[in-house]
């Protein structure tokens, strides 16, 4: 993802730390590439729920402005193989879309979309368990991936 993208792009990020590695991996590629940036972290969004009941929830709105981008750049650390929490949360509530017969037409959307992956940890390269987790979600939901780029944060101090 080294070269400037000419898409309607978003970064949708987390990270435990703001001003950390994934902060700086984010500022860096967004900068060069003019996008704007989402920090999941400055949201409220409960945990996903059977019962509906959401409250002072920033998911559905947070979401929905989400759909007006053609590709959606996912950044994350690497904790324990997987995401943050925040991201976590973020993905687990789009099933919110997938058991409402009134939201699933926008659901239905990300199928004309676009995603890639940043990520950075101590290890020289994301595990494939973390890769797999986006891919495998995004894909069952119709988006295309394109790429994946990854930082060290021993490289990137």
């Amino acid at each position: 993802m080294q070269q400037k993208l000419s898409r309607n792009t978003v970064i949708i990020y987390s990270s435990a730390r703001q001003n950390g590695n994934t902060a700086a991996h984010v500022k860096s590629f967004a900068e060069q590439n003019e996008l704007h940036v989402v920090c999941l972290d400055k949201f409220k969004i409960p945990p996903y729920s059977y019962s509906k009941n959401y409250s002072d929830d920033e998911f559905f709105s947070l979401f929905e402005s989400l759909l007006h981008y053609d590709h959606w750049v996912f950044a994350s650390p690497v904790y324990w193989y997987s995401t943050t929490t925040q991201m976590k949360t973020f993905i687990d509530r789009i099933t919110d879309y997938m058991d409402d017969e009134h939201l699933k037409p926008k659901l239905r959307l990300l199928r004309s979309k676009d995603f890639s992956l940043l990520s950075n940890a101590s290890s020289s390269e994301a595990p494939d368990a973390f890769v797999a987790m986006f891919k495998n979600t995004f894909s069952y939901l119709g988006m295309q991936f394109l790429t994946h780029h990854h930082k060290s944060s021993q490289t990137l101090a």
